[in-house]
């Protein structure tokens, strides 16, 4: 008797995406929650979830302090890391060894023994530390936050640190910079894998953009280093009290009587920089300034910072910062006053 044999293709068994995410002593509540927010969200069109996403201790079970006033209570131990499809690490401020010396502490190294090759691993802020120390990143780009990227260089010569960006992607192992660029990292894991749709959708969910301009440039303080010796003060004072006018290094010399020549040696020796990158970082400060607490027009602000156009100011600020001035406003003009309205560009500078 012949047997039927059907031709109906036989679906896989359905199986979310795990992310393990590893809770660590000292460990930041707000990053130990980015990943439950970000891969929780997305859903398939039968309204399955397509990530699980559980947290493990590297102990047994049990309570897991943090930098605020509570503890957590963690269900799993490092054995879970085994099941990951994903290993996440946020940050922690009880890192130890890990963060003074670039070396696991035994127990660290333990509980990472569970990952099976082959598991994508992800670090949020100076969870990357641990990857380092673990030799995840030798010879890779990584990031963390800009305030620990000299700590991270110093103490893993063979990572590529990169200070600027928000998040790396390296493959199977990725890194961010501090504190809400996990959340970047996250929504850019699950565009990565379904693409931009869900990853917008969460965004939304989230009340997040789905992607921010820039990188860490834009949120660091840059003052100008205090000088060894006072021999340019005076002509940086006077160049600062005239950002809006063409500058000529012989005239900042002038201000000091010393040749170009001079002037220049000893203004980087006091600086750190020459004259000209001096002048066009107190430029981009000035416009930095204005983009964030005026109203003025993109013209008007690149005259008073002394870049002349806005195209010229564009293109500096999207150098130093790697957004563009109309970006960076929208980023830090938190509110607008009264008169704050003038439009981006103009055809005529107004008057003062």
């Amino acid at each position: 008797m012949d047997t039927a044999i059907s031709s109906e293709p036989v679906e896989p068994e359905f199986r979310p995406h795990r992310v393990v995410v590893l809770a660590m002593d000292g460990l930041l509540p707000f990053e130990l929650g980015i990943p439950h927010r970000i891969f929780g969200r997305p859903r398939d069109a039968q309204g399955r979830h397509l990530y699980e996403v559980l947290t493990c201790s590297v102990r047994p079970p049990g309570p897991v302090r943090t930098d605020a006033d509570f503890a957590i209570a963690v269900e799993h131990g490092p054995e879970l890391l085994a099941t990951a499809d994903t290993v996440v690490v946020p940050a922690s401020y009880e890192l130890g060894p890990v963060f003074e010396e670039g070396v696991l502490t035994d127990e660290l190294a333990a509980a990472l023994a569970h990952i099976r090759p082959g598991t994508r691993l992800a670090s949020i802020c100076t969870g990357v530390f641990v990857l380092a120390a673990a030799g995840y990143l030798d010879g890779r780009p990584a990031t963390t936050h800009w305030a620990e990227t000299d700590q991270l260089q110093r103490l893993f010569p063979k990572v590529d640190v990169d200070p600027n960006v928000l998040f790396i992607d390296d493959g199977d192992v990725l890194t961010s910079a501090g504190v809400a660029a996990g959340i970047d990292l996250c929504l850019h894991m699950v565009r990565r894998d379904h693409g931009t749709a869900v990853a917008n959708e969460v965004a939304r969910r989230t009340v997040v953009p789905p992607h921010r301009d820039g990188g860490q440039a834009q949120y660091i303080q840059r003052p100008v280093p205090e000088p060894r010796l006072a021999t340019t003060r005076g002509a940086r004072a006077w160049a600062l009290g005239r950002l809006h006018e063409p500058i000529q290094l012989r005239d900042m010399a002038a201000q000091e009587a010393m040749s170009v020549r001079t002037f220049t040696r000893r203004f980087r020796e006091e600086v750190g920089v020459s004259p000209g990158q001096w002048l066009t970082q107190q430029r981009v400060e000035r416009a930095r300034q204005l983009l964030e607490t005026t109203g003025l027009s993109m013209d008007r602000i690149a005259h008073d910072a002394g870049f002349g156009t806005a195209q010229s100011m564009r293109q500096h600020l999207q150098t130093a910062l790697g957004v563009t001035p109309t970006a960076y406003r929208r980023t830090f003009r938190a509110t607008n006053t009264a008169g704050d309205h003038e439009p981006e560009s103009s055809v005529a500078l107004e008057s003062a």
